[in-house]
């Protein structure tokens, strides 16, 4: 089954997808805020994704703030649109990539352009692993 990872932003979009057996996530793109449900549509098709993972930038409390209120915003269009999501907090995904492309050597202005993309990769391999959790665990789920 291929996922697909939306790592929402005010101003881009990074998206990242597994490959077809639904194990390794690779970053894709990176796409505008503006107009990116309909974008993720047709990537969705394109790529015969079965399930949408948004990321939910939660405040370090935990709690969900005006960030968070339009990542759901963005799901809840994906949604409407006949796409299956789900929602993962991200958390300091984008902390980590910017570690991961600074210690690849990437230029600052690279890192500028595929920031959001790995960043969704990061969030796509966090879902990946609490799945691999949920199945080796099965009383772990909740």
């Amino acid at each position: 089954m291929r996922v697909m990872a939306i790592d929402p932003g005010e101003v881009r979009v990074g998206l990242a997808v597994t490959d077809g057996g639904g194990i390794i996530a690779t970053p894709l793109e990176v796409i505008p805020r503006e107009g990116a449900a309909e974008r993720i549509q047709l990537r969705w098709e394109e790529l015969d994704v079965r399930l949408c993972v948004v990321g939910l930038p939660l405040n370090m409390n935990g709690t969900e703030g005006p960030a968070a209120a339009k990542a759901r915003a963005l799901g809840a269009e994906l949604a409407a649109l006949g796409l299956e999501v789900e929602y993962l907090d991200e958390r300091m995904t984008s902390v980590t990539a910017e570690r991961t492309l600074i210690e690849a050597g990437h230029s600052r202005r690279r890192r500028r352009e595929i920031t959001d993309a790995v960043a969704a990769a990061v969030l796509l391999e966090a879902y990946l692993a609490r799945r691999r959790n949920q199945t080796d665990h099965p009383e772990a789920r909740s």
